[in-house]
């Protein structure tokens, strides 16, 4: 199936264009490749326009494919309509499609498919077109054993066939989605589980217009919500049934118009605006995830690419409090050269013991920058270093590195393998030590999605994340 038009018109590019794009990537050649190799069969397109094109064409094929998958299904238990299929194919997204499946996904029969087996549909299509009241002839679907015991059954009934088959219909779905978008609000208010630190006392009783929503918000509100603290909802001040009725334009002069609109009603409260909050739930956090993968693969990308310092003898501190600080100094070439523990911090307080053990390593083995780890005690540390300095005219100057996946480095095999001897905090100061010289090479030791590179990376998608940022490695 070809998706160079759909690709083309969403990011407002030629077509033929993003139809080479498209083959070049089918061909299994790498986006950086197509950048630099190919740019006479792309025309020139740069390597964030055929990620885009590549993520695109991921998303719209999952698309395609889970349609297909979705007829089958529907069709195979003997539920798919002209008008349901029409459906699942011009759905949008796969949230949609997901939500206009939703009622067909079990076995579970729906109420219009109950009605449909007691063989209202004709009096359904009776009520859609007919022009004059005639119980008599809606009698005649009054069945007993079917469990139309009355008119009014009968007619709730066919009611609910009508609510079904408005809950299917794509342009008032875009015309609710369209309203709500605009007018509808994202609230929050107090769930169940306790919050004894605060930290969503700004969610408690919050509203504000979905456009105005930004990521970080709505990942905080998300969080807060899967820990049970908060629940969530979107609504609109305004009423929804006069937007479904213009799309329906039903005849008022029509005989049963009132039991219409009370199958509008109905299909709007029951089934449309709970499937329309739900998409417009997973579009926010969708957004929310997308921009929050952006900021951290940028993060990532200024981090592997911070200029090294290059052949400079290096003591790098892993700062702590009650295990103290681990130093370690490398060579110019990163061997490690020397290590210790030293407690310049609280509760111990050696800092006299600390000052002689560092000023002996530095003039000793000619130490030429001091690089501070900046997670737990780093201020303290950085005081300690920076006095240390100073009192003794040491020759050598400081700065605070980052300790994002140090961690997770001191503990892997590769650290293990090449420092079996050490315990896991001072691999941790070799590794910020190595950060100096050449930050590339000791980050790709790292998984990329363990360096930490953004305060919300735990409320993501961590498939996505971790694609993301192996692209930017």
């Amino acid at each position: 199936m070809d998706f160079s038009y759909d690709i083309a018109d969403k990011l407002k590019l030629p077509q033929w264009k993003v139809k080479n794009a498209i083959e070049l990537l089918e061909d299994g050649k790498t986006i950086p490749f197509i950048a630099r190799y190919r740019k006479e069969k792309t025309g020139e397109l740069d390597e964030i326009q055929i990620r885009e094109i590549s993520d695109l064409l991921e998303h719209l094929k999952k698309l395609h494919e889970r349609k297909q998958e979705i007829i089958r299904i529907v069709e195979e238990r003997g539920k798919l309509t002209p008008e349901l299929k029409n459906a699942f194919l011009g759905a949008k997204t796969l949230q949609e499609l997901e939500d206009l499946y939703a009622p067909y996904k079990s076995k579970k029969k729906t109420r219009a498919d109950l009605a449909r087996e007691k063989g209202l549909v004709p009096l359904a299509e009776l009520l859609k077109t007919g022009y004059t009241r005639n119980e008599e002839v809606i009698s005649t679907y009054i069945d007993m054993e079917k469990g139309v015991n009355s008119i009014e059954d009968a007619i709730s009934g066919a009611k609910d066939i009508i609510a079904e088959e408005i809950s299917i219909n794509l342009l008032i779905r875009d015309k609710l989605r369209e309203v709500v978008r605009k007018s509808g609000k994202f609230y929050s208010e107090r769930g169940k589980a306790e919050d004894p630190k605060g930290i969503y006392r700004d969610y408690y009783e919050f509203s504000q217009p979905i456009s105005q929503l930004v990521p970080h918000r709505i990942l905080a509100l998300f969080r807060g919500e899967r820990e049970k603290v908060l629940k969530l909802g979107v609504e609109v001040s305004g009423d929804l049934l006069p937007v479904v009725l213009r799309v329906l334009n039903f005849d008022r002069k029509l005989a049963y118009y009132e039991e219409l609109v009370e199958a509008a009603e109905d299909s709007l409260k029951r089934l449309l605006f709970p499937s329309i909050e739900r998409e417009i739930r997973n579009e926010l956090k969708e957004m929310a995830e997308n921009r929050a993968i952006t900021v951290f693969s940028k993060n990532l990308r200024n981090l592997l690419l911070q200029t090294p310092l290059g052949s400079k003898v290096v003591m790098g501190i892993d700062p702590g409090y009650r295990t103290g600080c681990k130093i370690a100094v490398i060579g110019k070439d990163g061997s490690m050269q020397y290590y210790d523990t030293i407690y310049p911090t609280p509760p111990k307080n050696e800092f006299m013991q600390a000052e002689m053990k560092v000023v002996e390593a530095v003039k000793l083995l000619k130490v030429e920058i001091i690089a501070i780890g900046n997670g737990t005690a780093s201020r303290e540390t950085e005081l300690f270093v920076a006095e240390t300095i100073r009192k003794n005219k040491l020759n050598c100057k400081y700065l605070i590195v980052s300790e994002a996946g140090a961690s997770i480095y001191s503990a892997s095999r590769v650290a293990i393998e090449e420092f079996p001897d050490l315990d896991v905090t001072t691999r941790g100061a070799i590794s910020i030590a190595r950060r100096v010289q050449d930050p590339l090479a000791e980050y790709v030791k790292i998984p990329p999605e363990s360096i930490g590179v953004g305060m919300y990376q735990h409320d993501v998608n961590k498939t996505k994340l971790k694609k993301a940022l192996d692209r930017e490695v």
